[in-house]
Parts: structure tokens; sequence; C-alpha cells
């Protein structure tokens, strides 16, 4: 990439979108284009279209989805399947139809089949059956890639896909239900915290393994990408290293300050008994993470004291 050229992030307030773009303008890039959910519904095939008509990107960075926990995932299925599956192939396909010269597609380590081969390669996609709790997502997201794949294979476009990790840090959500693990939380201790309540009940028996990734440091990876590396396959974006969420719990509530007891509801679901990404692709391209899980919870804190607390 040029650092005159128009670059369209697709999900800019999101958690992901908005890292990305604070690092592309870090690195200089200024051409960035954006639109809200109520300036372009990116489910709308026609309204697609004609913003890709008008504004002519030469770069795209979809990092656009409808995102949510395990129990959003559990009561939405088909959302999550229709919102995804439309907004994806919407903005890939008009990219591809107004010439934009390369895009890069956003997915998810829930791509991964539930009892994949620990740490999961990139080529362990497909091989055996999905987590039934994130199914719809993880459909919708491997139709994703596939397509940005296909196109590669028959019209030669240089599409790109990286699966990240679970994400944290600035701009996450923190819905009290629909909200990711350590969002969750960091909200349920504080507000524990706040309120002096003794005790905070978390899902499942605090088992399962589980990665994170500060959403800066994949940012840095997409840029990376996006300026170093064409390839069908997708390339995994994570730390490596992995943590029980009993052990990520009792993290966070050290971080937040919360001194009261911890029980565990075992009548609700684990999800995916372990999700480490392999991430040695990466690594070999020349990235790395940088930010430690502790440090980045309390980044993550600090942010949601700011626009919570």
């Amino acid at each position: 990439m040029e650092k005159l050229d128009k670059i369209y992030v697709a999900g800019h307030r999101g958690m992901v979108g908005s890292a990305i773009v604070r690092e592309l303008r870090r690195k200089g890039y200024e051409n960035i284009v954006t639109r809200t959910h109520a300036e372009l519904d990116l489910t709308r095939q026609d309204a697609v279209e004609r913003f890709f008509e008008e504004e002519r990107p030469d770069y795209v960075f979809l990092a656009a989805a409808k995102v949510g926990g395990i129990g959003a995932n559990s009561r939405g299925l088909a959302d999550f399947m229709y919102e995804n599956m439309m907004l994806e192939m919407n903005v890939i396909n008009a990219a591809w139809q107004s010439g934009v010269k390369k895009l890069e597609f956003l997915g998810s380590s829930c791509i991964y089949p539930r009892l994949a081969p620990q740490p999961m390669r990139e080529d362990c996609l497909l091989t055996s059956a999905l987590e039934p709790t994130n199914e719809a997502y993880a459909l919708a997201k491997i139709s994703g890639l596939k397509y940005c794949e296909y196109l590669n294979r028959q019209y030669g476009t240089d599409y790109i896909s990286v699966m990240p990790t679970n994400l944290y840090g600035p701009g996450d959500n923190y819905h009290p239900t629909n909200s990711h693990v350590l969002p969750a939380l960091i909200r349920r201790f504080h507000e524990a915290k706040v309120s002096g309540a003794e005790e905070v009940t978390c899902w499942g028996d605090g088992s399962p393994l589980r990665e994170f990734l500060y959403v800066d440091d994949l940012a840095e990876l997409c840029v990376y990408l996006m300026e170093r590396y064409s390839g069908n396959e997708t390339v995994n974006a994570g730390t490596g290293k992995e943590l029980t969420i009993r052990e990520l719990t009792e993290l966070v509530a050290r971080v937040v300050g919360y001194e009261g007891r911890i029980a565990w509801d075992t009548s609700m679901p684990n999800g995916t008994p372990r999700k480490l990404l392999d991430v040695g692709k990466a690594q070999r391209l020349g990235w790395t993470y940088h930010t430690e899980l502790e440090d980045g919870i309390r980044l993550a804190y600090a942010d949601f004291l700011s626009r919570f607390a």
C-alpha cells in the first residue's frame, strides 16, 4: 500500500476496526474511508455496491461483523449466520466488481474444529465438526474466507484472510449478556466491587483453556500482512500462550480489585475445551505479539472505566 491509497475499513467503530484505523494512522496512512452502520448497512447489497462504485477504494479491511459471546451465539444462531454471511459476501463481491487491489478478511479461531489437534494450524480447517454453540458464526466466517480463496483462484484477485484468537482491549463490548468472556468478567467484577457483592458466579467449571490477544497487536499484524503477504491460506493471529478460564477469572478479579468469592455454575456450558492457535506462520512472516495478558487487561480495564464508570 502507498500512503495516499484510499483504504476502506469496514467496521471502524468496532474494537478491531478502530484498532486498524489507529495502526494505519500511526504508520502514516491518512486516506481512510469509513461509514457508520446508519450511513451504510452492509447487509444491503444495493447500498454496498453503490458505495463501492462511488468511493472506489484501493484496499479494504473487512473487520465488520455481528459478534458476541457463548450466550449470544447460542440464542441467536440464525441472526449470527445471516447477518455475517450477508455483510461479508456483499463487501467482498462489491470489492471484486469495483477492482479493489487487495482485501483482507477478518475471521475468528472458532472456524476450526471443536476437537482439532492443538495448537491449531491453518490447515486443520474443515477436518472435523465445529463447536455447536457458535457453529452458525463459524460457518459464516468459513464462507467468507473461502469466497476470498475462490476469487483468488478463479479471477486472480489478491484477497487474504486473518484468523485471530480471542481478542480484547480498547473499544470492546461490555454488554452484560452479549459480550465475550474477558470483557464480561471485567464488567462483572467491577460492578461486584462497587456494590460490595460477596460472591460472583461464573459459567461452567473454569476448565476450558483459552488464548487472548490484545487488539492493537492484531491491528499491527493486519496492516503488516496487507503490506507484505499474499496467499490463499489464512494466517492465524495469537500469542501461542493459554490459560484456563478459572485462571483468567482470578486474574481479572485481581486486576479489577475484587476480593469476594468466585462461584461456578456447572449447569452452564463450557464451550470448546481448548482453542490454542499455532502462530508459527505469522512468526515466520516476521510478526509476534507485544502485550502480555495482565498488562493488556489493565489497559482494557482503564478503557472500561473511561467509558462506563
